[in-house]
């Protein structure tokens, strides 16, 4: 009982730190962008209702839709946007067109993470050091600096991973939260009328009273809801209860405490408008209170860093993304991993993003599409789930799923308004990467048909062989092949041109599932062929560590004994040609052929030993 006690108590002070980090920091700016944008009128009885529509939007989308619903929405103890896409495919699989919608759709709300991701590092970090401006307007010219700075040094130490300082995200970001509330609370009980805003009559009267201006500033008040996703997302990492404790007893308490002292503030100080955040503060706590936001700030972005590493891992695993290069830093920990292509484009998008909007406040205006509408696609696949997964009746899935749609339209489509003040950004990286995936996928699609038809069968090539049989050398080979049943380029080039046959020899294929984890006893498929010859497909869920050497030590017992000295590796890889009419656009077809081309890191993808050996096949036209 008290090992459980300790464990359920470390596990939500690891969900404070990660799961909480981004949202915990949208304090420093959503309600400075709700009253900065100048549409609200400054008004006693328009702080109440602002200060309502920000705590009933952190209770309905955060508490309700995530906590709630979304969280029950687990993938074998898994959770985010591909967790639910799988989900959701696999609870259509008997409709054909409707799945491949809903993948589509799926895939192009995981690309617009990429395109999050790379807001809210900028406006968090940014938001944070232009704290120094109120203490001095003449730190203004050094905030941008210090946040290039800031940000090259988060990214600069991905590669030593994150098992050093993560432990230590969890107690900064309890800090942290413990710091806001603390803020908050002198203001109110200096002006205890404003706890009156907790009543949901203040935002609807806000909301009857002024529909056109409520609508607009819904754009700003979404940012109170950043990192809202990270709740499902990381479920795998720390489970419901924790994160839900978390929230309820300290995420969620802090900020409503801010919340209501930055509007505290506002009621007895209008001119505080401009940073209500740091002006609560007191003189001699300003630049430690900076220091710690920065801390806080750094924190969250590493969360959604290591996120993006995760996601593109099981984008690949997938086969929407070629295999990059995945570099694993911890010897303890497979899910700590490191890929420097991905790691360098969101550093470098990131500047640019720093570059050219400035300020927090012109980054907010770029901030709340790509989110909004991940949260737009999360409830459409939540009712495929609930609907035809769980097999909810009709009218209490629409009923349930409706009421989110509706809110999650109207944040949606009041960010619309920001599409040309700089939403255009992320929407822009998001469509970026959606194109980059279905090009990747479609090629493979197409790239595969066409190794098809011109494929030897498997089966008749290795009884002609053995008729006729070369030479046989000891050890074993193990031929990867992304087709079963067909015979392995890298194997006809060395009968072609060693003319010798290994004494065992593995057929490999690599199948990857619509579901997180496969376990050991689920991992290998295996037939004979003869003659010392086996078939192999390796099964590997979404989340599974690719290794595929330990996998086939599995092979223990059925007839095949591998020692790792003698074994040898063969990938087969083939010249990718592009040619007009083969079923994508021409220049999907070039883009495919340099990806192809470009595509790195396939044998330490895999695990594969030094001695792996590239085959490069004949060309290929697509």
């Amino acid at each position: 009982m008290h090992t459980s006690k300790s464990s359920l108590a470390a596990l939500t002070l690891g969900a404070i730190g990660v799961v909480y980090g981004d949202i915990g920091t949208s304090v420093l700016y959503a309600v400075k962008e709700v009253f900065g944008s100048g549409h609200v009128p400054f008004t006693h009885a328009n702080v109440y209702g602002v200060l309502s529509v920000l705590f009933w939007t952190l209770t309905v989308i955060v508490s309700l839709k995530y906590v709630v619903l979304v969280l029950r929405a687990d993938n074998h103890g898994e959770g985010g946007l591909i967790a639910m896409l799988a989900l959701a495919s696999q609870a259509v699989k008997d409709r054909p067109r409707l799945r491949g919608w809903l993948l589509g759709l799926g895939i192009f709300g995981t690309s617009l993470f990429y395109g999050d991701g790379v807001i809210t590092p900028a406006i968090s970090v940014l938001s944070a050091i232009e704290g120094l401006e109120v203490v001095s307007p003449h730190f203004g010219k050094a905030v941008i600096p210090l946040t290039l700075v800031v940000l090259f040094g988060l990214f600069a130490v991905q590669k030593r991973g994150t098992a050093g300082v993560g432990r230590y995200f969890g107690p900064v970001t309890l800090v942290w939260f413990c710091t806001i509330a603390a803020l908050g609370v002198p203001h109110i009980v200096g002006h205890p009328e404003i706890l009156g805003a907790l009543s949901p009559h203040h935002a609807l009267g806000f909301i009857l009273g002024n529909p056109g201006i409520s609508f607009i500033i819904l754009g700003a008040v979404v940012l109170c809801v950043t990192g809202a996703e990270a709740l499902y997302a990381d479920l795998g990492h720390f489970g419901k209860r924790p994160i839900r404790l978390a929230w309820f007893s300290v995420a969620m308490p802090a900020l409503t405490i801010n919340y209501f002292g930055q509007g505290a503030l506002l009621l007895a100080e209008p001119s505080a408008v401009k940073n209500p955040f740091y002006m609560m503060a007191p003189d001699w706590a300003l630049v430690p209170l900076v220091v710690l936001a920065t801390m806080a700030t750094v924190i969250a972005s590493q969360a959604l860093i290591t996120g993006a590493f995760s996601v593109t891992k099981q984008v690949i695993q997938l086969g929407y993304l070629p295999r990059l290069n995945i570099q694993h830093t911890s010897v303890r920990e497979t899910g700590q991993i490191y890929l420097p292509f991905v790691n360098w484009s969101l550093f470098v998008a990131i500047v640019l993003a720093v570059v050219m909007f400035r300020n927090s406040s012109n980054l907010a205006a770029a901030y709340g599409i790509a989110v909004t509408l991940d949260m737009l696609i999360t409830t459409v696949l939540t009712f495929f789930v609930i609907r035809y997964g769980w097999g909810y009746p009709l009218a209490l899935c629409v009923a349930t799923t409706g009421f989110f749609f509706v809110v999650d339209l109207a944040f949606f489509s009041s960010n619309l308004l920001k599409l040309l003040q700089g939403g255009w950004f992320p929407l822009m990286i998001g469509g970026l990467v959606f194109t980059l995936m279905m090009t990747w996928k479609r090629g493979r699609e197409l790239l595969n048909d066409k190794l098809r038809e011109d494929s030897i069968g498997l089966q008749d090539f290795l009884a002609s062989v053995q008729a006729n049989p070369p030479m046989r050398v000891d050890g074993t080979a193990v031929f990867l092949s992304a087709e079963a049943g067909v015979v392995p380029n890298a194997l006809l080039h060395n009968l072609k041109h060693n003319k010798v046959l290994h004494r065992q020899n593995l057929f490999v294929t690599v199948r990857y599932h619509e579901t997180p984890w496969i376990g050991l006893d689920q991992r290998l498929q295996v037939a004979p062929l003869g003659g010392d010859c086996w078939q192999v497909t390796v099964n590997y869920g979404f989340k599974n560590e690719l290794d595929l050497p330990s996998a086939l030590r599995l092979m223990h017992g059925r007839g095949c004994e591998l020692e790792t000295m003698s074994t040898s590796y063969f990938l087969s890889r083939d010249v990718v040609v592009p040619t007009i009419g083969s079923g994508m656009a021409p220049w999907r077809e070039k883009l495919f052929a340099q990806m192809h081309h470009n595509a790195s890191g396939v044998a330490a993808f895999l695990h594969l030993p030094s001695n792996a050996v590239v085959e490069l096949g004949s060309k290929v036209e697509i």
